[in-house]
């Protein structure tokens, strides 16, 4: 009897150790499974993380406004592309604070403003440098659900264009009503001469009206100009762009401003061969009216005023009207395409200019498709360049 109870225990023995093993593989293999689902579901997570990153990061780097985020010890956490570039420094700034980066006080106070008030909106911070930059600065702490501060954002918005253009306004305004003022005063004051009584001197009284017309003229002039500046300037004016025969178009110009030099004793000359270009015809007769009147009017008196030109790589014709007068300082050549912009301003008011000849030749050159632009030395003379397209070969 006690063989077979042995026999027995020792096979219940042995069906207990299958059975624990057989448990502890399953308990191995489910901790397994519940290992790898972990894993599994932690990378998804990380992963989701990345792409929730990768995608703030690509957001925050298309805004065209610079954007800060700083932790709650002022470091810099974030700094997007676009302050990287308002700022032109390094893109590693993570940890940093901002004085660090920037080297900019102002900056820094404003940091310490939003932290006493939490927030600053319509900033304006001036940038020093080579050329002046302006920035508006809109900022705020970032509070959790129990109000404490966990950090501070700043998102910059570049001025520069805005405060050109302002600037650029004011200065015309100023200029106009300066321009308008002087013929509107001298007329005025004249009106009131001849009515207190100059009207029965007939010399003085000839004399006066005479006046009178040349600047009620002035003011005619200047109100067309301004008139042509406006339509070139939002493209309204369009251009009636043809074939031209070069040659006889300067001829045509010379022609009209012939009493004018004859005058000042200044001899004309067209130098130009046989080219052909694409423009319009009118717009270039002003172009080359206002430049070679201004080199007749500005030029040497008893001197030579000439227009030529020549092909420029095939595919651009260079016209150029020299004169051999007292010439312009080197640090106007790069104004003198500005409104209002004169070298000799008594001079230039006593000859009777607007002041917007040549901007409106940069402009209808520019309507053409090219550039203008001048060299002088002073006692040498001054030379005026602008190109205009060839015209293009007939195809059948």
């Amino acid at each position: 009897m006690w063989p077979t109870l042995t026999i027995v225990a020792f096979a219940l023995l042995i069906a207990l150790l299958v059975a624990h093993f057989r448990l502890r593989d399953q308990l191995c293999r489910a901790e397994q499974d519940a290992a790898k689902r972990f894993d599994e579901i932690k990378g998804r997570q990380q992963a989701q993380a990345l792409q929730i990153q990768t995608q703030q990061e690509t957001l925050f780097n298309s805004m065209i406004e610079g954007l800060l985020l700083l932790d709650q010890d002022s470091r810099i956490q974030l700094a997007n592309r676009a302050f990287i570039q308002l700022f032109d420094v390094s893109a590693d700034v993570r940890g940093k604070t901002v004085l660090e980066v920037v080297r900019h006080h102002e900056l820094d106070k404003l940091i310490e403003t939003v932290a006493a008030q939490k927030q600053v909106l319509g900033y304006e911070l001036k940038l020093g440098g080579l050329s002046e930059r302006w920035l508006q600065i809109n900022a705020a702490g970032v509070f959790n659900g129990e109000g404490k501060k966990q950090g501070t954002i700043l998102v910059f918005h570049d001025l520069t264009r805005l405060k050109q253009l302002e600037r650029t306004r004011e200065e015309f305004v100023a200029n106009v009503s300066h321009e308008l003022r002087t013929p509107l005063s001298l007329i005025k004051g004249y009106v009131e001469t001849l009515l207190d009584g100059a009207k029965d001197n007939p010399d003085v009284a000839t004399k006066f009206l005479q006046t009178i017309q040349r600047n009620s003229e002035r003011l005619q002039f200047l109100i067309e100009d301004l008139l042509t500046i406006s339509e070139l300037e939002s493209g309204r004016l369009k251009m009636n762009l043809q074939s031209l025969r070069l040659h006889s178009l300067v001829d045509r110009v010379l022609e009209d401003f012939k009493t004018q030099a004859e005058t000042r004793r200044v001899a004309l000359k067209n130098d130009l061969p046989d080219l052909t270009a694409r423009g319009d015809s009118d717009r270039l007769q002003q172009v080359l009216g206002n430049l070679v009147g201004n080199a007749i009017k500005y030029g040497r008196e008893g001197g030579h005023v000439s227009v030529s030109a020549k092909l420029v790589n095939g595919s651009a014709i260079e016209l150029c009207v020299r004169d051999d007068g007292p010439g312009i300082p080197t640090d106007s050549l790069e104004r003198i395409f500005e409104r209002f912009y004169r070298v000799d301003k008594a001079r230039s008011r006593e000859q009777g200019g607007t002041g917007l000849g040549l901007s409106i030749v940069k402009h209808i050159v520019a309507s053409h498709g090219g550039k203008v632009w001048a060299k002088s030395e002073l006692g040498q003379g001054s030379a005026f360049y602008f190109t205009l397209p060839v015209k293009p070969e007939a195809t059948n």
